[in-house]
């Protein structure tokens, strides 16, 4: 059957000569792989920076349930980004978009929702005039809700403490050092409780958004065991 939907590029990796092998999250099927042959030659009728990370796609492939990688028939770009491929600081942030989704969304089935949150980010980090180095976190939380883990609203108030093993708020210390101090719990609170629009405006340090991410990292690699060597951190602290 010809399968014709929309997608986000998470990677694409060499494949012989000139084609590519991508895994593409489709709005129809969900993630996918897909052979794109010869795209990497200079007559190609499908190019090849159509498979960075992140880009948004219309594609049509001959698919069929369950028989590995799909032959991609066309390629054409859905989104043209006006401001993540000339700039270093909106970049970053894509790649790091990009190795947090490859390492943690494994849905082989259609999932809209899903497919809605990660363009109305992608679409936001390109065009808001506003700073963006509260983006990834707001993201990696907002991501954690499809994932079946999001932090839920404490049932009490005050100082809590956050049990990144278990999830849950406390008013005294989990028996483990996987937690949130207080301070951190309502920074986290806060990310959680802004719509994407208005993120900006939660006061973080930069030191403070490092500490905070490296949380949150941990808290993906505590519910997802297939979850690590995230490298792209590295690259974000640099421009940030």
């Amino acid at each position: 059957m010809l399968l014709k939907t929309r997608g986000i590029v998470f990677r694409a990796v060499k494949y012989g000569e000139t084609s590519v092998i991508a895994d593409i999250f489709t709005e129809e099927k969900g993630l996918c792989s897909f052979i794109g042959g010869g795209v990497r030659t200079a007559k190609a009728r499908m190019p090849y920076n159509l498979f960075q990370s992140m880009t948004v796609v219309d594609l049509v492939a001959y698919h069929r349930e369950g028989s590995g990688a799909s032959r991609l028939k066309e390629l054409r770009a859905a989104e043209v980004w006006s401001a993540i491929p000339f700039d270093i600081k909106r970049g970053a942030v894509t790649l790091f978009l990009a190795e947090v989704c490859r390492k943690s969304i494994q849905e082989e089935e259609e999932h809209g929702e899903l497919f809605d949150f990660l363009l109305g980010h992608l679409r936001w980090l390109d065009a808001t005039p506003h700073p963006i180095a509260n983006l990834h976190l707001h993201f990696l939380l907002g991501l954690s809700g499809f994932l079946g883990f999001q932090p839920q609203d404490p049932e009490e108030s005050g100082e809590l403490f956050f049990d990144l093993k278990d999830g849950t708020f406390s008013s005294v210390p989990p028996p483990h050092t996987y937690l949130l101090e207080p301070d951190q719990s309502r920074q986290m609170l806060a990310l959680l409780e802004s719509p994407l629009e208005t993120v900006h405006e939660i006061q973080l340090t930069r030191t403070q958004r490092k500490a905070l991410l490296s949380k949150l990292l941990l808290f993906y690699q505590l519910h997802l065991p297939a979850f690590k060597g995230v490298n792209t951190p590295e690259i974000l602290e640099m421009v940030m």
